[in-house]
């Protein structure tokens, strides 16, 4: 037995939190690992004790074993857990915890090992009888030989990286022609990628459904599994959406998949919590992916179909202790979704974005669980993966945790950064999705590159937009926030101007709307010939409820920066910029010394004569209407040459009202 009361958690994010909460609720001292980026990070406050390791980047932090190791020696830390990622999979690291006395909570380094290679454990799973794709794995890696392999195999086939994964090193090959090409550049990229540039050849399964089976072995030899999960909505071949059980899965079918599952472990003296990756065709016919020997992002679906919390099972066998769970036991209740948010602009092929979480709010409802590691105001660096959090629903059936799904990220509310949020609802309301008839291919069948943009802000949103900064601004002046000009007063008397705001781009068009307040938090907004009627019944830092044209709702919103709000309505979100908050000058760098009205009002003051000299960002004149005053500020340096209107004039939207000739 390898008894200890004390983990290292050695990762980040929602899984640091994951196994953090895990281990404190079964008693355990639980220590986090932290770079200086995530100093002020949920797991690092959560945890009862935290070491910072390094720098940001990983490789000087989260991926240095002996700066792990030197967090555990410091704190007296008995085992660590590695997550998933970084170290989780790496078969030296575990060694290295096992040569200092430290248990590692995961399987033997010669598992990992075995599993880490493709090659090599496909050619384990052939001799376990295992089903596997037909394909190439052997040692000799010359062109010759993988060419000739290719003609054997036939088009189309998978060019693999034999030691990583995520689509990394991974090339489809339609045609025997292209596989040259193929070759040199999957090779470059696994090299670069996992300091290995052997490869493996698969027949490819052309709209497969990707299945796995959630295993969990113990040192007394005991293998057994809960369940399967079904991983097939992938973009770049990286997972976005996971259940389980499987929509297509039979009684029959999910006996021969664990038992080829277990086989698989087994083969290897399997300790702990592992993954067997299946890829399952039409005609239900299963073939060997992968393992992965480290615990899944996707296990809360098993913890919630299952009703077991697979991070403390790891606790128990990594200590020696038989399973305390068996086959006849595992029982599959209801249905459970997951979906992974990630930071990242899927109008752009999905690349990972950048921001801060101005405005964060998880959802909460029957049926629904949230795993995270964000806190509103944290930013989301570029040194990280960009999963923000899981967000998973259970249902008594599929449709249940579907729709409770839809519904929980309709209500979660993320703003100060792009995400996949709403092309993740778009996911879930497809028919074939909603059907259970989702392959791997299900992504590229339903999505073109145009059905991946944003979609431009709603009317709706465009008339919530415009009050949240009319009484934004209305409120700055009334607190004062508004400097004031030398001579003027305060400002009194009814409200009749209508404030304009217009929303758009130049690359777009443009929507003008004016705001005219009629009573106590009362407006009327007019969009063209369309007028419509707002009230204002309840508002808090980031939630309004409103009644628009009679109709209640609530509104999550932000007003990240001058003449920009986020308005979230109906599950869609949307970013408007009020073009009339700037002044020429602020559409180029420098800006070009013009400075016009942002809106049709009274003009107020001009603090300057011509000759003067300004600094940038010098007040020069303030206009008003509807009782705001909005300042008018010099972008550059400069001599005014002009000024074009008086005080007292009202001068309307687009009027120049003075000119400075920026200095050279």
């Amino acid at each position: 037995m390898k008894h200890f009361d004390s983990i290292l958690v050695a990762n980040r994010g929602e899984i640091a939190v994951r196994v953090i909460r895990s281990a404190q609720q079964q008693g355990y001292r639980a220590i986090a690992v932290y770079s200086e980026a995530d100093a002020e990070a949920p797991h690092v406050l959560m945890a009862d004790e935290a070491v910072l390791i390094g720098p940001a980047p990983v490789k000087e932090s989260y991926l240095d074993p002996d700066r792990i190791l030197e967090a555990a020696r410091k704190t007296g830390a008995q085992a660590i857990h590695p997550g998933y990622g970084f170290l989780s999979e790496n078969a030296d690291f575990s060694k290295a915890c096992n040569d200092v006395g430290i248990v590692f909570i995961g399987p033997t380094p010669e598992a990992i090992d075995i599993m880490g290679n493709k090659a090599a454990s496909k050619r384990r799973m052939l001799e376990a009888d295992v089903p596997c794709i037909p394909g190439y794995q052997a040692e000799d890696q010359s062109d010759q030989a993988l060419l000739a392999a290719a003609r054997e195999i036939g088009a189309p086939i998978m060019v693999k990286a034999a030691a990583g994964g995520g689509g990394r090193g991974m090339r489809l090959v339609e045609n025997l022609g292209d596989m040259p090409v193929a070759l040199e550049s999957a090779r470059s990229e696994a090299q670069n990628a996992f300091g290995s540039g052997e490869l493996i050849l698969e027949k490819a399964v052309i709209r497969p459904r990707h299945v796995e089976i959630q295993v969990f072995g113990d040192s007394q030899g005991n293998v057994i599994h809960f369940g399967e999960r079904d991983c097939s909505v992938q973009r770049r071949h990286q997972k976005v959406v996971e259940e389980s059980p499987c929509p297509v899965m039979t009684p029959q079918l999910r006996e021969a998949m664990g038992r080829a599952a277990v086989n698989a472990a087994k083969s290897i003296d399997y300790v702990g919590a592992g993954t067997v990756e299946f890829l399952l065709d039409a005609d239900n016919n299963f073939y060997f992916l992968e393992m992965n020997t480290r615990l899944q992002v996707e296990h809360p679906v098993t913890e919630m179909v299952t009703g077991q919390d697979l991070v403390a099972l790891q606790f128990h066998v990594a200590q020696g202790y038989p399973l305390p769970v068996s086959q006849e036991s595992v029982e599959l209740k209801g249905h459970a979704i997951e979906v992974r948010l990630y930071a990242e602009d899927t109008g752009n092929d999905f690349l990972p974005a950048t921001g801060t979480a101005q405005v964060w709010h998880p959802p909460t409802g029957e049926g629904i669980r949230v795993d995270h590691g964000l806190l509103q105001g944290q930013e989301i660096s570029p040194f990280y993966d960009p999963m923000i959090a899981k967000i998973i629903a259970w249902g008594e059936d599929r449709d249940i945790a579907r729709r409770r799904l839809v519904r929980a990220l309709e209500t979660t509310c993320l703003f100060g950064l792009e995400t996949n949020r709403e092309f993740l609802i778009d996911v879930l309301n497809k028919e074939a999705f909603a059907l259970g008839e989702a392959t791997t291919a299900f992504i590229d069948e339903n999505y073109s590159a145009k059905a991946l943009q944003a979609k431009p802000a709603s009317d709706a949103q465009a008339i919530i937009g415009a009050c949240l900064l009319y009484r934004n601004a209305l409120g700055q002046s009334e607190r004062g926030a508004v400097s004031r000009l030398p001579g003027l007063a305060g400002w009194s008397g009814p409200r009749e101007l209508s404030s304009h705001f217009r929303f758009g781009d130049s690359e777009g068009d443009a929507l003008d709307l004016f705001v005219r307040e009629t009573g106590t938090d009362s407006y009327q907004v007019a969009l063209g010939e369309e007028i419509h009627q707002l009230h204002w019944l309840e508002q808090t830092g980031d939630a309004v409820r409103l009644s628009m044209d009679d109709v209640q709702q609530t509104i999550r919103y932000a007003l990240p920066g001058r003449g920009e709000v986020a308005v979230q309505l109906r599950g869609s979100a949307a970013v408007l910029t009020n073009q009339l908050a700037f002044t020429k000058g602020d559409e180029s760098i420098g800006g070009s010394g013009t400075i016009l009205a942002p809106m049709h009002g009274n003009l107020l003051a001009i603090a300057v004569a011509v000759g003067d000299r300004v600094d940038a960002g010098q007040d020069v004149a303030v206009m008003e209407a509807m009782k705001m005053e909005h300042r008018l500020s010099a972008q550059v340096a400069g001599e005014v040459i002009a000024i074009n209107a008086a005080v007292g004039d009202q001068i309307a939207t687009g009027t120049v009202v003075l000119e400075i000739e920026a200095d050279e």
